[in-house]
């Protein structure tokens, strides 16, 4: 289950937030920062029952700063409206796929893949889908994971036309358009406290878990 300091924090910093009331209020931060760490370290076991380069990662070395970096950005809001966590056998600065956990009030939800990765990667990946279409269609067409993902990987970075190299007839061009290769479901409020989310995550991500493997295995 998501320990209990955590959404109550986040709801109030979506309605202050500023460094003032951060300030004040940094004891109930502190508070919820470690509940969501318990909360992270419960989803490393349940990923590591499946994913075993998992199973080494300290909470610490998944989860994000909810710290902005407001430098580039036209948002001076100071603090991220969520707490977040990134599984890769390398933490949350591992270059390849995992698996993500995205916690907001209204807006939570988990994901699996690689989003945006560099020119390099994003090269291979689209080889390793060309090469191996047959064998990335039978893991997108899996029943658990139609089940849990049924919208498959998010076509919203993608490209107009197709990239150099390849042809608009190649049967995988959908899929070779793609600058992320990510699949999401979302998990509602209500859902967030109960004790087994851990365990429906864990399950859940599971069943993205050979597309993962199919992700990374283009980068080794």
């Amino acid at each position: 289950m998501l320990q209990k300091n955590v959404l109550p924090f986040l709801t109030a910093l979506k309605k202050n937030n500023n460094k003032a009331w951060f300030n004040e209020h940094r004891n109930n931060y502190e508070n919820a920062k470690a509940d969501f760490l318990i909360f992270v370290g419960a989803l490393i076991k349940e990923i590591a029952s499946f994913d075993k380069s998992i199973g080494e990662l300290e909470p610490k070395n998944c989860t994000f700063r909810i710290n902005r970096d407001v430098r580039f950005s036209k948002n001076k809001s100071p603090y991220k409206q969520n707490m977040a966590a990134y599984f890769n056998k390398a933490g949350k600065k591992g270059l390849g796929a995992g698996y993500y956990v995205h916690i907001e009030p209204g807006s939570s939800f988990i994901a699996a893949g690689i989003w945006m990765p560099e020119a390099e990667h994003l090269a291979a990946i689209r080889q390793e889908i060309d090469y191996y279409y047959d064998d990335f269609k039978k893991i997108l067409n899996t029943a658990a994971f139609k089940n849990n993902f049924p919208k498959g990987p998010n076509q919203e970075n993608s490209l107009v036309r197709p990239p150099k190299g390849y042809d608009e007839t190649n049967p995988a061009i959908a899929f070779l358009k793609l600058k992320s290769f990510v699949v999401t479901t979302a998990y509602p409020d209500k859902q967030l406290p109960e004790p087994s989310l851990p365990k429906e995550i864990g399950k859940t991500l599971k069943s993205a878990a050979p597309f993962v493997s199919f992700l990374n295995r283009s980068l080794e």
